[in-house]
């Protein structure tokens, strides 16, 4: 076998110029003991926590690949949920930065999180049209809830009751009774896409948001478990009642959609609506924590604010109403008003103010500081974050922005890159700045207001820069003062391509004039001081048929290669600019091409996929590839080497072997369209830029890599992704009703099977040897030595039951049941049998009981119906009642020592709360008859 050619490895280094990703929504985090100051954004598939005081990023929550599509704070604000676009959630300690919990059981991207109100327990919904309720503290899936014909938007938990209420882009509000977990009303108000919901006044109003610039308020009435013989027909002409002024009777006709209304637990009427200035749908609709104020936006920049009132504000107003009704009535020498004086919706609920932001609002968060400000955070289309202040005892209300984070990262798509030549400094240009960032920090060291780049280059010496732009011009900066020197009418299109000259004295550009200009750098007197600067001189003009989408020198400087928009690329002598050769294959544009460091190959990238290797001697193609799913944009060589790295909009980056023709590495990780890449000069590293906002660098490593490895690699990966792509198993005796179990079935939960099959294997193996050892003990007459097995050797001697319980212990508790599930039934009686044992000795009675009971579940018929497991499901049934008995009876005896305990420590706290509360008084007194004694004296 001969020798196969080594590559090294790139691997990802860094993600930086992403404020935060539009995808999913902002939320303010406590963190520091702060909250109000720390917001957490997505960044594809990371959560960055800035600090909005300062403008910095103080932590980061790594994502692995796939990229976030929901957040979610728990209560506490220890924790953060993160939903992604696989369908899993992530439960993030804010302290450490660590993922604690990890959940898999929806089969699309997560569209919407909650938590309830103590933080045990998380709702997920998501674009698979299903709701998973989770249980933090046990870390598992409880159940699923299936109803929704759409992408649910919204999931609500009622703090008092055990209910749940859902929206989704079906139209339909529903609500679930989580006691028997099944969906008891439906409202079907809605006639378009319901986007987003609020429960107000302490969960007796609910308001919903939809494609219109209706807010739609609903009335909650909680009906008493307790029933009367009469409680039926009340409720009847309850529900019979005639529909109040303003209202549409034809939708309070469709709003309930129950058999029987004396099964009803809430009863909801639709009250009125309040109106949005927006005229489009609704993108985001919350409210604060203590819900006091309530915000939406739709599809542009402004975010309206509203009031609600409490209990006691309405009862104020209503009497403030009441005294002017009846001083109207003396006036007017009419009886006292008979009626009683109500408040309008509008009035209930206030339009406090409309907040602009610079920018289209993509979701915000609101919080209510303890100095009665309202903090807002606006997380915008144009990768920044705004927060505004709103002083709420201000006579007229105004949002003040107070900080806006911007300086990560651009507003717009980067659409050309360039390293400097001393690998250190990175040029990236957008629509409206050019920003200079350095590599090994990643911070951003000059920011340059620019027209719309195009493409860009470091004037040798790495102290100016040129930008070519979309309007024909060239721009030159210096970098030292962050200024623009010069500017030049180049073109009299956009200027696509521009390339420096191998002997660094000058640089050519193609626009889409049809022209190809030539430039060399010469240095000028300014007008304002002494020095000469640096100025670019136009030299000569080569007049094409076509526009000119991309320019290459070759290495000696005597071709130009020319790509044009008729598919071909033209190569030209430099020196006469004569035509040499015509490079013809390629059925769409190319896009991007160079040539390699010895001037024999040129590699073209097209807008149809394919990438070709041509010969620079005759013009011969080498080979066709196809490189990538969607067009090629970007080209180039590794310097000094035939490998040449693509950038395609399949948002892949992909490295190749223009001598093999071979495809080396993908480098996975943006999740848009890649629109350019650079190479630094050594080698060592590649940024690349895309449409997702984030800049990407990626560094090579001393690891060999080796391309049958690479394919085995990628052969396993696509297995286990068609793994559990595949059909989910079906628990016997159960139908695919409304409800269902909450996980599903993955590689983890398949290896998890695999690894307590093995164990079982091992036990099965074990307990036959330790039969014929006995045996072979018995007949030797003497005790023989028993060769103890590697593995529980490894795990310190233990038996071989005790290493099945070890095994079946490391089973994550989220993927328990799942991995049961796949369990063949010919190891149950096993599991079974030391179950019983493990039991009797009482370890992990809460664990082995949830694994039996779901066995149980799952198996019924055949255990049943196995003779051989009739001793064993007694036994189990004695030892089981009696251990969880007995650990009820020591959580039910720690749980009245724990709340002894606090009684005793909140007596305490009161005491020497109100002793110190009289030493400051008797402080003030004193303070203040000093003070008197001293006006006193200056009298």
């Amino acid at each position: 076998m001969g020798l196969t050619r080594q590559y090294l490895r790139y691997e990802p280094a860094a993600l930086f110029g992403l404020v935060a990703s539009a995808r999913a929504g902002v939320a303010f985090v406590a963190l520091r003991g702060e909250r109000g100051r720390y917001v957490a954004v997505p960044a594809c598939e990371h959560v960055f926590v800035w600090d909005t005081r300062k403008g910095e990023k103080v932590l980061i929550l790594k994502g692995l690949k796939q990229q976030v599509s929901c957040l979610c704070p728990s209560p506490d604000g220890l924790h953060l949920a993160v939903g992604y676009e696989d369908g899993a959630i992530r439960v993030f300690n804010l302290l450490s930065g660590e993922s604690t919990i990890t959940f898999n059981g929806h089969r699309a991207a997560v569209t919407a999180l909650q938590y309830d109100h103590l933080g045990g327990r998380l709702v997920s919904g998501s674009k698979d049209t299903e709701i998973i309720v989770w249980d933090v503290i046990n870390e598992s899936g409880l159940y699923r809830l299936r109803g929704h014909k759409d992408v649910i938007t919204q999931v609500l938990f009622l703090k008092e009751k055990n209910l749940l209420v859902t929206c989704a882009k079906d139209t339909l509000v529903k609500w679930w009774d989580l006691d028997t977990q099944h969906c008891f009303k439906t409202l079907v108000g809605h006639r378009a896409e319901v986007w987003g919901m609020a429960l107000l006044s302490e969960e007796k109003r609910l308001i919903t948001g939809s494609g219109d610039s209706e807010l739609r308020v609903w009335d909650l009435t909680y009906i008493q478990e307790v029933k009367d013989p009469d409680e039926p027909e009340s409720k009847k002409s309850k529900g019979s009642s005639s529909p109040g002024a303003g209202e549409n009777t034809e939708e309070d006709e469709t709003l309930e959609l129950d058999e029987h209304p004396e099964e009803r637990i809430v009863k909801c009427s639709k009250v009125g609506s309040i109106m949005r200035e927006g005229r489009d749908r609704v993108v985001t609709l919350g409210t604060d924590r203590m819900g006091k104020f309530l915000a939406c936006h739709g599809t542009d920049a402004v975010l309206e604010v509203f009031s609600v009132l409490s209990e006691e504000e309405i009862q104020k107003k209503l009497e403030k109403k009441m005294k002017k009704a009846r001083k109207k009535a003396k006036q007017n020498s009419e009886e006292e008003p008979e009626r009683s004086v109500e408040l309008s919706l509008q009035e209930q609920i206030q339009r406090v103010t409309n907040v602009k932001a610079s920018s289209k609002i993509k979701s915000f968060d609101l919080i209510l500081s303890p100095k009665g400000e309202l903090k807002m955070v606006l997380l915008l289309q144009n990768n920044v974050i705004e927060l505004y202040n709103l002083d709420l005892s201000a006579q007229v209300a105004q949002a003040v922005r107070v900080s806006r984070i911007t300086i990560g990262g651009h507003r717009s798509d980067v659409r050309t890159l360039a390293f400097s030549s001393d690998n250190i400094a990175i040029l990236s240009a957008a629509a409206e700045s050019v920003k200079i960032w350095n590599r090994s920090t990643l911070q951003c060291i000059r920011t340059m207001e620019c027209e719309y780049a195009l493409c860009s280059l470091f004037v040798p010496g790495d102290r100016q820069v040129i930008i070519g732009t979309k309007t024909g011009k060239l721009q030159l900066y210096d970098l030292a003062s962050g200024s623009l020197i010069e500017t030049l009418d180049a073109h009299d299109g956009a200027v696509w391509s521009i390339a420096l000259s191998p002997d660094q004295h000058g640089f050519v550009t193609g626009g889409a004039d049809k022209c190809v200009k030539f430039w060399e750098f010469e240095l000028v007197k300014d007008k304002s001081s002494v020095q000469k600067r640096l100025s670019m001189k136009h030299l000569r003009i080569l007049q094409l048929d076509e526009d000119v989408l991309c320019v290459r020198y070759s290495p000696n400087q005597k071709l130009l290669a020319v790509s044009l928009l008729d598919c071909t690329v033209k190569v030209f002598y430099v020196d006469t600019l004569k035509f040499f050769l015509s490079l013809y294959g390629h059925k769409l544009p190319v896009l991007c091409m160079d040539i390699c460091y010895d001037g024999t190959l040129i590699a073209t990238g097209s807008a149809d996929r394919n990438v070709k290797i041509w010969g620079l001697d005759f013009g011969d193609c080498h080979r066709s590839l196809f490189a990538h799913d969607d067009s090629v944009m970007y080209l180039q060589f590794v310097p000094k080497s035939h490998l040449f790295f693509t950038a395609g909009k399949d948002s892949k980056i992909k490295q190749w072997d223009a001598d093999k023709f071979e495809h080396i590495q993908t480098l996975e990780g943006h999740h848009q369209e890649v629109w350019c890449l650079a190479l630094s000069p050594n080698g060592d590293y590649v940024v690349s830029a895309s449409h997702d906002k984030s800049l990407r660098l990626w560094e090579r490593t001393r690891e060999p890599l080796i391309l049958e490895e690479e394919r085995e690699m990628q052969r396993e990966a696509e297995y286990e992704e068609s793994v559990a792509k595949e059909e989910q198993p079906v628990v016997a005796g159960e139908t695919q009703g409304e409800t269902g179990l909450a996980g599903k079935k993955t590689i983890e939960t398949i290896k998890a099977a695999e690894r307590i099959m093995e164990a079982i294997e091992l036990y099965r193996e074990e307990m036959a040897k330790l039969k014929e050892h006995s045996a072979i003990c018995k007949a030797a007459g003497k005790e023989v030595p028993f060769p103890v097995n590697p593995i529980l050797r490894a795990y310190g001697n233990i038996t071989p039951s005790a290493y099945v319980l070890e095994v079946f212990k490391k089973v994550k508790s989220s993927e328990l049941e799942e991995s049961l599930l796949v369990l063949p039934f010919s190891y149950v009686p096993d599991l079974l049998r030391l179950f019983n044992e493990y039991i009797q000795l009482g370890s992990d009675v809460e664990l082995l009981c949830r694994a039996l009971l779901f066995l149980l579940k799952i198996h019924f018929g055949q255990i049943t119906s196995n003779q051989m497991l009739v001793t064993v499901i007694e036994n189990l049934k004695k030892t089981t009642i009696s251990r969880v008995s007995e650990a009820r009876d020591v959580l039910g005896f720690n749980m009245a020592g724990l709340q002894f305990l606090k009684r005793e420590i909140e007596a305490k706290e009161e005491v020497t709360f109100f002793a110190d509360a009289t030493e400051r008084f008797e402080e003030k007194k004193r303070k203040r008859k000093k003070k008197e004694k001293m006006v006193l004296a200056v009298l």
